[in-house]
């Protein structure tokens, strides 16, 4: 499954655009390298994905899309933890 589908049908992003516009902008990395919109996912996968007020690393359980359609879990967290921001004078 593209990666673009497999964070939206597995409800870590929203929509699939929204996923496309991260992928391009360089915050999703498929096993620690940034990827493409179109980069396959396989079960045993480190995702990571950094958005603006937290990362989360997640481990690839699923990628079948009609089990996660069903609402099967899809993923293991492995790490998420809150980005602090400092303020710029």
């Amino acid at each position: 499954m593209r990666i673009d589908k497999y964070l939206k049908i597995s409800r870590i992003v929203k929509r699939r655009s929204v996923a496309q516009e991260m992928i391009a902008a360089g915050v999703v990395r498929l096993n620690g390298r940034p990827v493409k919109a179109s980069s396959m996912v396989k079960v045993g996968d480190i995702v990571e994905v950094a958005f603006p007020r937290r990362t989360l690393k997640v481990s690839v359980i699923c990628n079948d899309e009609l089990l996660l359609k069903k609402g099967n879990r899809s993923y293991e967290v492995l790490e998420e933890h809150a980005v602090e921001h400092k303020d710029i004078p």
